[in-house]
């Protein structure tokens, strides 16, 4: 290893080398306050290594993984995330899991996970990354260990995961029995007319299996059952970091493999991309349990982000619009989804999650900042202006007309339509005026503080995303 792909990989060391660290005093103190501190001091210091990282370059390391601007910007969107779950988990925990210490190191791990699986350029660093962070997941699903929906939405999404994962790990072996290679880059000349149907059928394989892990539809029946049934902070990383890092790495290997020169990859992500932008919405507006409600509608914006990554890896596409897009869509889906699973932890004082929409009836009259936040992801979510997610889906339908998707532009705008509907069902319920004999909500100030910090993002990206933009040319344009 070189000097300078050492320096590229500070981020990864400091925290591996942080979680290692954070392993013994754990076992040793056995410190609630021990684990959540130094989970958060370990990942704050590794975004504190992130600028050190990239003045190193775009660096390969043993050609498995590539730190460059695009997987050091991922790196920084998944430890704000784990760093936000981790302060909303704090109060939320004692009142479920009596062994709470573990579960910040878990976070850090998966987060680890989420992190390699954005930078890997191979199929070994891809499946390693995705399992550390995937086996990290199953144990925070089912955290509360003496509660029955975590255990039942954790063994689901253990057993469709590991099918998922296997049916990942045979299209990678077709797709390695024809090129002759782990690399997500290979030389297609190579590759003999009769080979093809059998590294088209792998490439199928992985895209399922992958779409699998993004809950697109038609492989998307586990996600409103695990969202309902896992802990309210774990269900928001898992819909934001999970999803981010299979994302990342599906938009890199598209690019490296050049797959969408095949006409069947192409077209096979227009349908899943169609489906799951009506098919998404159109089950939302049937939810009156707001976890279901928001997956969902989780399923109908990785929809919307299939725009972003045609767009980028089509032949005749625009790639650098298409990678920006993708990762503007990102930040914005983050913070409303953040936001949103964040007003419900908040909330969620008893054993039991404020899972169904009557519990936020009135929430103006009883936690204002808290609805402000819900109000604002809500507003987000449906792309209404002066928010993040205008500015967001702004962009991806930009990206679509630029590359002429028009299929997906016209899928994204009837789902977004759709969607109005019942994101607006959560702000009639959180304005309406509640009943007289309904007392004030007492919440954890941390928590709110959080959600605070993530509406006021959501805001003033909405109203003024020049920096994000920027930050983003100059990240992109390092790496």
């Amino acid at each position: 290893m070189t000097l300078l792909q050492a320096q590229a990989l500070l981020p990864y060391f400091v925290l591996s080398g942080g979680i290692a660290l954070l392993l013994v005093l754990v076992a040793w103190l056995r410190s609630e306050i021990v684990a959540f501190a130094g989970a958060l001091l370990v990942l704050f210091a590794a975004l504190f290594a992130l600028p050190t990282a990239f003045e190193a370059g775009a660096q390969v390391v043993d050609g498995i993984v590539r730190v460059d601007g695009f997987a050091l910007f991922f790196f920084g969107l998944f430890a704000l995330a784990a760093a936000v779950t981790a302060i909303l988990a704090f109060r939320y925990l004692p009142a479920r899991a009596a062994h709470r210490q573990e579960f910040y190191i878990l976070l850090a791990i998966a987060t680890l996970g989420a992190a390699v699986t954005a930078s890997a350029v191979n199929f070994a660093g891809f499946m390693l990354g995705l399992e550390v962070l995937s086996v990290s997941l199953y144990v925070m699903v089912a955290y509360p260990e003496d509660a029955k929906p975590p255990l039942e939405a954790a063994a689901k999404y253990l057993v469709l995961s590991g099918a998922a994962s296997s049916t990942i790990l045979f299209g990678m072996a077709l797709i390695y029995l024809v090129t002759g290679t782990l690399a997500f880059a290979y030389d297609g000349a190579e590759i003999a007319r009769n080979d093809r149907a059998i590294l088209v059928l792998g490439q199928a394989l992985l895209l399922a299996g992958v779409f699998f892990k993004l809950s697109l539809v038609p492989f998307h029946m586990w996600t409103p059952d695990v969202y309902q049934g896992a802990p309210a902070p774990v269900t928001g990383f898992v819909a934001t970091v999970s999803k981010g890092a299979v994302f990342a790495v599906l938009l890199r290997y598209a690019l490296d493999a050049d797959l969408f020169h095949s006409a069947t990859a192409g077209s096979m992500v227009v349908l899943i991309g169609v489906l799951s932008m009506i098919g998404g919405n159109v089950l939302a507006l049937l939810q009156t349990n707001i976890k279901r409600l928001l997956a969902y509608s989780s399923i109908a914006h990785m929809g919307y982000l299939l725009i972003a990554l045609l767009v980028a890896g089509a032949p005749d596409g625009n790639r650098d619009l298409g990678v920006e897009t993708a990762l503007v869509y990102l930040v914005g889906y983050f913070a409303m989804t953040l936001a949103a699973f964040g007003v419900v932890t908040a909330l969620s004082r008893t054993v039991e999650d404020a899972e169904e929409l009557g519990a936020y009836t009135g929430l103006l009259w009883r936690q204002p900042v808290l609805a402000a936040v819900l109000v604002a992801a809500a507003l987000s979510l449906a792309g209404i202006p002066l928010t993040v997610g205008f500015i967001v889906k702004f962009y991806v339908v930009a990206a679509g007309v630029e590359g002429a998707a028009w299929t997906l532009v016209w899928a994204l705008i009837v789902g977004s339509a759709i969607g109005v509907y019942y994101y607006l069902r959560i702000v009639f319920a959180v304005i309406k005026r509640p009943t007289p004999d309904v007392a004030a909500t007492r919440t954890a100030w941390e928590g709110v503080l959080a959600t605070a910090a993530l509406g006021v993002a959501m805001v003033a990206l909405g109203v003024h995303p020049t920096p994000l933009l920027e930050l983003l040319k100059a990240m992109l344009g390092g790496g």
